[in-house]
């Protein structure tokens, strides 16, 4: 059922399957919205109950002047409460990891498992900084489909973009539902994202890691420091995959997904 409501005092497009005795939050990520999960949730509503969600300044959601990582996991906790659920596993891909790692910091409670897709627990770089920054002033001046255009595919790996064609039209296609200002304040909250990585060596729920050896924004850098400094996550980096793990194996994805869950 979709559904719109306030969660964290913003206004939040929601869809709950409602049945099965244990819940799936799935947080999408940056220039995506919950409709990016649609075969995943589909999937996996035939043995979980699963809530999706547009994230602040996405989709048909509202937005903050600044959607920081707090702001996200508040509004994905609210979320859980207008639903009526006590615990979930909380799925978040690339931004959506971000805010996930902040939901299992600040309500550590209300969450049994976590897992991150194209993801990690770093802050911004410099050099990361100055692009969400050239980004902001893209869309700024009216040319965010512009640059959905020019930045989606490159999220893939080479080999998955002709097969997977309909599916970067669809994304790129979706981001016309963006309010501009929605994405430049998510912009702002990425770049004042900060250092999660102790949190997530030190995190007590179970945490599963899944990456694409060719995510250039999941590095594999990044990723030797995750198998490095955060012993208790399970790592998995799937062969010639790019930055959407889900959209590019999701048969393999699902079943890691099942078997972690």
């Amino acid at each position: 059922m979709e559904f719109f409501s306030l969660a964290g005092n913003i206004a939040t497009h929601i869809e709950d399957s409602k049945k099965g005795d244990k819940t799936v939050l799935l947080l999408h990520g940056y220039m995506e919205t919950m409709y990016v999960w649609e075969d995943i949730y589909k999937e996996l509503s035939r043995d979980y109950r699963v809530i999706r969600m547009d994230m602040p300044g996405h989709g048909l959601s509202c937005t903050a002047p600044v959607n920081t990582m707090e702001l996200m996991a508040t509004v994905a906790k609210g979320v859980l409460d207008v639903c009526g659920v006590e615990k979930a596993t909380v799925v978040g891909h690339s931004m959506g990891g971000f805010a996930a790692l902040k939901c299992c910091e600040l309500f550590a409670d209300r969450f049994e498992k976590m897992v991150l897709l194209n993801s990690h627990p770093y802050p911004e770089t410099e050099e990361d900084a100055a692009l969400r920054r050239r980004e902001q002033e893209v869309i700024s001046a009216g040319k965010l489909m512009q640059l959905a255009e020019l930045s989606i595919p490159k999220m893939f790996h080479p080999s998955s973009l002709r097969r997977l064609d309909e599916k970067i039209l669809e994304m790129t296609e979706l981001c016309d539902t963006h309010d501009p200002a929605g994405i430049v304040a998510s912009i702002k909250g990425l770049v004042q994202r900060g250092d999660t990585s102790a949190f997530l060596a030190s995190c007590k729920i179970p945490v599963m890691a899944v990456c694409g050896d060719s995510d250039g924004l999941v590095t594999a850098e990044y990723r030797a420091r995750i198998a490095s400094e955060c012993k208790n996550v399970r790592l998995e980096i799937l062969p010639e995959c790019g930055h959407n793990v889900f959209l590019e194996y999701p048969e393999r994805t699902l079943e890691l997904l099942r078997e972690f869950i």
